[in-house]
């Protein structure tokens, strides 16, 4: 196949599949830099890999095993590097939004910040999880069993009842 035609089947490849890059860059980055260095990682890790596709395997499940590693590499270097970090709270610089967009931005930011401090294979495990994924799907991207599955993400929802009770305020 010839190179442009390559790269127009990778940008549209990739165009139908943003919004699951994103999130995993959002899980496991704290800054607004962090994603977009994150993001531009994954992106050469999925034009590397690109070639070697086999089209048996769902296209977000090739995105998710890729992307998951990628991001858990990085948060690993970024970690080690960076242990005296103080990150600046980005809500502070976002434009006014409506109040139901705030309130569910409010939950969303909730929910990261509680994510942040799961280990990196829960924090996987549970993105995977609320994007709908199923259990045989999550263990494939994962490479863990069925049971292990259903079994982590019982615990975590137990976990996460918990820490995100009604009465928690951003």
């Amino acid at each position: 196949m010839a190179p442009e035609n390559i790269n127009k089947e990778f940008v549209a490849f990739i165009n139908g599949h943003r919004k699951l890059v994103y999130k995993i860059c959002r899980v496991y980055c704290r800054n607004n830099d962090q994603i977009k260095d994150v993001e531009q990682e994954i992106l050469a890790q999925l034009w590397i890999a690109f070639p070697k596709y086999n089209n048996n395997y769902q296209p977000s499940t090739w995105i998710y095993r890729i992307a998951l590693n990628t991001a858990i590499s990085c948060y690993r270097r970024e970690k080690k590097h960076h242990t005296n970090h103080v990150d600046v709270d980005q809500t502070v610089f976002q434009l006014a939004v409506t109040h139901e967009d705030n309130e569910l931005e409010e939950q969303i930011g909730l929910l990261y910040r509680i994510m942040n401090d799961f280990a990196e294979l829960d924090r996987a495990l549970l993105l995977l999880y609320l994007d709908d994924n199923s259990y045989e799907e999550i263990a494939k991207v994962l490479g863990i069993t069925v049971t292990n599955v259903a079994t982590k993400i019982n615990r975590l929802k137990q976990r996460l009842k918990k820490l995100m009770t009604p009465n928690d305020k951003i």
